[in-house]
């Protein structure tokens, strides 16, 4: 849709005293050369301190950011937040039309401001108190119709109770905002059904933060509350002035409120530097599925229900991966090729926990970077060929390749890893770093060389 500056532009813009202190703080936000960041809020406050967008202001935005008049121009017009042309005094009116609120009745209050503001939208009424349009999702769905009217939500609308609050606000009310059918937030509109003993509040807190400011209706000065800059201690005028508006507003209640019942074995204990493991402080491997995982939370049924881990019942070939991941054989002499095997552990835990793991994992963990060491490999397998890598748990087909790239072939090659070496494969495993000590690799060779599978 093409947008346009009006054709009747103001000579002049100027931001009050207190918003300019407001934009000077929000410029100190960001480093020297990227002050252009703060375009879009110095815009909106212009915006809030007239009702809509000036040409002027523009160009007051772009002389206080070192920015061209064009780029502001360019976000100015790519938003539709922001209001190109004159709005009501008193109020713009943005009616929700989308999904929800359209089958809910938004045609209805659309047709109220078009009766009692203007026939079309942007237009302003006759006595130039109101505007109107109709604006995409403004996510209040679970309380449909809406519409927000200044800067606060009006919920549960119908023709009659919004040609009502048109009407007070023509007379200089400020209707108090959120659901105007007594809901407190999105629960059922017939009525709680359960928790109604926690009702303790006539708003919630979106609600009383508006009465409290006031803010509304009112074209935004800078003085609603105080400046708040916390990032430049020099301008923040409120830093010694509690908040009370955002402290206080659900104060707990107490024969109501109290602690979560239970032991809170972690309550004032730091986190051990030990509870990060190398994988999850690789960026390589952030959101990264364990190789073989069936993603989609499709589990494998745990010891003691009628299954070892890794073995598929009789009759069942083991495929159960998502479309489109790898497969391969499986004889059923172990886990399953490709497999994490991860049941009965959350991820990320190893595969063998406590004192069964091999002591090389915690050594090899705490070596400082560049003092691990490259093991003994080999050109190609051993006569015979090369060992089934896959037996080890959270080794699939990809790293079991990866491994055979690196020349290690065979289950023997894995035990015989010391500290330093098990390090090095550890955090040299392209995408899969952390795998060998997450896992255990070592210990779980020598248990399968022992015939301890």
């Amino acid at each position: 849709m093409l947008r346009r500056l009006y054709h009747d532009q103001p000579e002049s813009f100027a931001f009050t005293e207190a918003n300019r202190e407001w934009a000077e703080a929000q410029i100190t936000k960001y480093p020297e050369g990227r002050q252009a960041s703060a375009v879009i809020a110095l815009l909106w406050r212009a915006q809030e301190q007239e009702g809509w967008l000036t040409r002027p202001a523009m160009e007051e935005v772009a002389r206080m950011l070192g920015m061209a008049y064009i780029r502001v121009l360019e976000v100015a017009t790519f938003y539709f937040m922001f209001q190109l042309q004159p709005v009501g005094r008193v109020a713009h009116i943005q009616v929700c039309g989308t999904t929800s609120c359209m089958i809910c009745g938004a045609e209805d209050l659309i047709s109220v401001c078009r009766q009692k503001i203007a026939p079309r939208p942007h237009e302003i009424s006759a006595d130039g108190k109101f505007s109107w349009e109709e604006v995409e999702c403004l996510g209040a769905c679970a309380n449909a119709p809406m519409a927000q009217i200044g800067k606060d939500y009006y919920e549960d609308l119908t023709a009659e109770t919004l040609g009502k609050l048109i009407d007070r606000m023509a007379a200089g009310e400020v209707p108090v905002p959120g659901s105007q059918i007594g809901r407190f937030a999105s629960e059922p509109a017939a009525g709680l059904t359960s928790l109604e003993m926690e009702r303790h509040h006539e708003g919630n807190a979106s609600v009383r933060l508006a009465t409290e400011i006031g803010d509304t209706l009112k074209r935004i000065d800078g003085t609603e509350v105080p400046l708040r800059a916390p990032w430049t201690p020099v301008a923040d005028s409120a830093a010694a002035v509690p908040p009370s508006i955002n402290d206080d507003l659900l104060p707990p209640r107490g024969a109501v409120d109290k602690p979560t019942p239970g032991a809170q074995p972690g309550r004032g204990k730091p986190v051990s530097p030990k509870a990060t493991t190398r994988q999850e402080t690789d960026a390589d491997n952030k959101a990264r599925p364990d190789e073989g995982e069936v993603m989609g939370g499709d589990a494998t049924i745990g010891e003691g229900q009628g299954r070892t881990p890794g073995h598929a019942p009789a009759g069942d070939t083991g495929d159960h991966q998502a479309p489109g991941r790898e497969t391969s054989s499986h004889d059923g002499a172990g886990p399953l090729s490709g497999g994490d095997d991860t049941e009965g552990r959350a991820a990320g835990q190893p595969a063998r926990a406590g004192d069964d793991a091999d002591p090389a994992n915690e050594a090899a963990a705490a070596i400082p970077e560049g003092e691990e060491r490259r093991p003994e490999t080999l050109e190609a397998p051993r006569e015979g060929g090369a060992d089934d890598l896959k037996r080890v748990r959270g080794i699939g087909p990809r790293l079991e390749e990866a491994l055979n790239a690196m020349g290690i072939y065979h289950l023997d090659q894995i035990a015989s890893w010391q500290a330093a070496e098990l390090a090095w494969v550890d955090r040299n495993i392209e995408g899969f770093r952390g795998r060998a000590i997450r896992d255990d690799w070592v210990g779980q060779a020598k248990v399968l060389l022992r015939g301890e599978e």
